[in-house]
């Protein structure tokens, strides 16, 4: 992201918004086409456009600031990096859980008083089942891992087949608010749940 910049203000001075940035895509298509190389070379989540999509809604999600004083943070966008970074970390074996940590929070720039409900009509047929029912849970397991959730929900949440990743999710969304943390870029953490879900499917199959 740093040499995107870079490059943009040597071609000028004016303000330039993030999505107005190429992205690595983009820039890797430019460099396929000067350098002659094969069409073909595109991963198949670059070519059905999966990866566009998601970043579209990805990026500008860094326009988007918390009013909260529970964010320190700032953006939502460095919120959801953060929080990927810490899932990935904890628990590199699952890539759905990324993807949930990646993209809990795209709704807060389309709908931020209904985000979650937004987050999974944007989502639908970009990621797998499992991550949208993970994004679905998290506000109401993040209320039973606090304590604050009746006898019903906590009942739903914890006899849920995938408690511990809910549990974990919550945890990572929780310490991801932190001024200062290293994150990768927006492209970086896009490319890494496709590419593990591509090489994931390819063990199934």
């Amino acid at each position: 992201m740093a040499a995107r910049w870079r490059a943009a203000r040597a071609i000028t001075r004016r303000y330039l918004p993030t999505a107005a940035l190429p992205t690595d895509f983009e820039i890797r298509q430019a460099l396929d086409q000067l350098l002659g190389a094969p069409a073909c070379a595109s991963v198949t989540a670059e070519s059905d456009g999966t990866q566009e999509r998601l970043l579209s809604l990805l990026l500008p999600l860094d326009r988007v600031r918390w009013k909260s004083a529970e964010h320190p943070e700032s953006d939502v966008l460095y919120h959801s990096l953060q929080v990927f970074e810490l899932a990935r970390d904890r628990c590199p074996w699952d890539v759905e859980l990324h993807a949930a940590a990646l993209l809990h929070d795209i709704g807060q720039g389309v709908d931020p008083i209904q985000p979650i409900d937004s987050a999974l009509a944007l989502l639908q047929g970009l990621v797998s089942e499992r991550t949208l029912v993970l994004i679905s849970l998290l506000e109401e397991a993040t209320s039973v891992f606090q304590g604050r959730a009746g006898a019903r929900a906590t009942r739903r949440i914890r006899q849920s087949p995938d408690a511990e990743s809910l549990k974990l999710l919550v945890e990572c969304d929780q310490s991801g608010r932190v001024s200062g943390f290293s994150v990768c870029t927006p492209e970086e953490a896009v490319d890494w749940i496709l590419r593990s879900d591509d090489q994931s499917s390819a063990y199934d199959t």
